[in-house]
């Protein structure tokens, strides 16, 4: 990928506050904080799409229902969540 095209993405209040609602919403657990922060990251950023391997906690269809869920009722967009090999 093309350095300008990827853009750094900072931990904010909200998106701290979007990982905790999904947590809070049983999306993941506590352990997988991180993975959680990822897909808030994104979605606080607007981001239409994630690229992930990560079939346990991301790329995976309970786990998506579940963070769009919650992103629609905090008020923000839904995310498409995808494999690498879905986007080439």
């Amino acid at each position: 990928m093309p350095r300008e095209s990827v853009e750094p993405l900072t931990t904010t209040p909200e998106s701290e506050t979007l990982r905790d609602a999904y947590l809070r919403a049983g999306v993941l657990t506590a352990k997988s904080s991180e993975d959680a922060h990822h897909v808030a990251l994104a979605t606080v950023a607007k981001a239409d799409l994630i690229v992930s391997w990560n079939f346990k906690h991301i790329v995976h269809f309970e786990q998506m229902r579940g963070f769009n869920a919650v992103n629609l009722l905090e008020g923000y967009q839904t995310i498409e969540i995808r494999t690498p090999k879905e986007v080439v």
